[in-house]
């Protein structure tokens, strides 16, 4: 099994959400995160008084799926959340050791 952590662009998450319901994902934890990479942030106007921007908004995805799933879903994530701009976010992929469904105490891929 394979945890996949995916820090994309928030316009892109219903998109990408869509693209995974086709490959035959359909369960996702969704959290909303501000970071900063090389872009380190940007400036912006505000009432005339210009102040930098350091932490970026960004959306999490973290999906937990079968290892032969894995590199169908990374590139279907990264083809979706592509824009070929700066900030377009990072993929992460985890080994997965133990997944334990707590109502009926499922484990391993059946607790996927």
């Amino acid at each position: 099994m394979k945890m996949i952590t995916a820090i994309i662009k928030p316009f892109k998450l219903d998109a990408v959400k869509e693209a995974l319901d086709k490959v035959g994902v359909h369960g996702m934890t969704v959290t909303e995160v501000k970071g900063y990479g090389r872009q380190k942030g940007h400036t912006e106007v505000y009432r005339g008084a210009e102040y930098q921007v350091v932490f970026t908004p960004k959306v999490k995805i973290e999906l937990v799926v079968k290892a032969d799933q894995a590199s169908a879903v990374v590139e279907t994530v990264k083809s979706t959340a592509n824009t070929g701009n700066v900030g377009d976010g990072k993929i992460f992929v985890f080994s997965l050791e133990e997944v334990m469904r707590i109502r009926t105490g499922e484990t391993g891929e059946n607790a996927i």
